[in-house]
């Protein structure tokens, strides 16, 4: 039976880390602002803006929230963005998505300022993290590296195969495991024979977006199995990319959902706006 990697616990345990940080940060009379900005009515997005709310609350910063409405246009949002770039008083900033579908996402992340993105989604970002180069890291994947190595399994050597090649978990995860000297494989929809590159893999990562896919069937006797997805099953109930019940048998660690990767990237999150003290000297 696997050893069940309890994201919950692992992402308090980091919380409590910060909470010390953040006290003597205010000790040095620093201050730090997290700007959340939510665009429109989406229930999904008032959920995950108000878990942010209170992780920022749980060690001690501040959380700006700006709520605007559906019809706010492309061009009031970018003015937002630019006031908040050039506030002193604030750290981070974080455009909630999905955006309303009149305003190009692109356009949005590319305007926020990189010393400011603690999304880790600006190019700049991004191509300090290829060239290993200090900057805020894209939260999902640094969460599932601290997971891993808070739960005492080596990467180092490893081979890991990531299924999914989106720019926000698969592409970033697979640098942050070269990173820690992974052999990395980046599968996807138009991947030959999945199943079998998949059973090399001693850490696998699901991250495609679709219910209990990853079987029994693709992991190898023992692997590290980390579950991505957010997905509902036939009954409507919350699950992962991973059939949980079926792949616990053969792996030797696996993320449950939901308590898995979830409360990891809120965590990390938080991670980057402290970060963005140091990275802003």
């Amino acid at each position: 039976m696997a050893q069940i990697i309890d994201g919950k616990a692992i992402s308090l345990q980091i919380k409590d880390e910060l909470k010390e940080k953040v006290a003597s940060y205010k000790e040095q009379g620093i201050e730090i602002t997290l700007a959340v900005v939510k665009v429109g009515n989406d229930p999904a997005s008032a959920v995950y803006v108000r878990n942010k709310e209170k992780a920022c609350e749980y060690i001690g910063i501040n959380s700006k929230k700006i709520e605007m409405p559906e019809e706010t246009t492309e061009e009031e949002l970018l003015k937002l963005i630019d006031e908040l770039n050039n506030d002193k008083a604030i750290n981070g900033i974080l455009v909630q998505l999905p955006l309303p579908k009149h305003i190009d996402e692109n356009n949005i992340l590319l305007a926020i300022d990189p010393i400011k993105d603690v999304d880790g989604f600006h190019p700049v970002n991004v191509g300090k993290m290829v060239i290993g180069e200090p900057s805020f890291l894209p939260c999902t994947p640094a969460g599932i590296i601290e997971m891993i190595k808070r739960s005492d399994i080596d990467i180092e050597g490893k081979e890991c195969v990531v299924i999914g090649r989106s720019n926000i978990v698969g592409k970033p995860m697979s640098i942050l495991m070269l990173r820690e000297n992974a052999t990395v494989t980046i599968t996807h929809s138009r991947t030959k024979d999945l199943k079998a590159v998949c059973k090399r893999a001693d850490i696998v990562v699901a991250a495609i977006g679709k219910a209990k896919f990853v079987t029994d069937e693709y992991i190898k006797e023992g692997a590290t199995v980390i579950d991505v997805g957010m997905d509902r099953d036939e009954n409507g109930k919350l699950c992962g990319d991973v059939d949980f019940d079926n792949v616990q048998l053969v792996a030797g660690a696996i993320t449950p959902v939901p308590g898995g990767v979830g409360p990891m990237t809120v965590t990390m999150l938080l991670v980057n706006c402290l970060r963005s003290v140091e990275l802003s000297k």
